[in-house]
């Protein structure tokens, strides 16, 4: 593979290429700030409640359904407790089965251990996103008979 780099010729004392920043004033319109994804914002709230940084009550009104039942269950058993190394969501994918519901799944890693989740984000009628579904490296809560 050959490289090739150019550059344009200076002539001593002369100023460098004007950079164009669209940060800076002048410079072109910057973009339009882009806001956290529902998914990037739930991935690191249900991180946070099972590695025991966040009370399970916190998702209370995050949650629909069963989710916050499952969510309880996972986070008694602690699964994303760690001695030292705090966990951290490393990379966060989606698929959208319809509109107004999103299946997410994010990656999480602790030092040198990597863990998946698993979780289903549906909004709601205010348009808000809850959480309805939410697993962690496969564990599931049993099947509880309907009374």
């Amino acid at each position: 593979m050959n490289k090739v780099m150019t550059r344009t010729r200076r002539t001593p004392g002369s100023r460098p290429p004007v950079r164009h920043d669209s940060r800076r004033p002048g410079g072109s319109a910057p973009a339009t700030p882009r806001g956290p994804r529902p998914t990037d914002l739930f991935a690191e709230r249900l991180v946070e409640v099972l590695s025991g940084r966040r009370p399970v009550h916190s998702m209370l009104r995050h949650t629909a359904g069963r989710a916050y039942d499952e969510l309880a269950w996972l986070a008694e058993r602690g699964p994303l407790r760690t001695r030292g190394t705090r966990p951290v969501v490393r990379d966060i994918g989606y698929y959208i089965p319809r509109s107004g519901a999103v299946e997410a799944f994010a990656r999480i890693g602790a030092g040198d251990q990597l863990r998946a989740m698993a979780f289903r984000l549906e909004q709601g009628q205010d348009l808000r996103w809850r959480c309805t579904a939410v697993e962690l490296g496969g564990t599931r809560m049993p099947p509880t008979p309907d009374l």
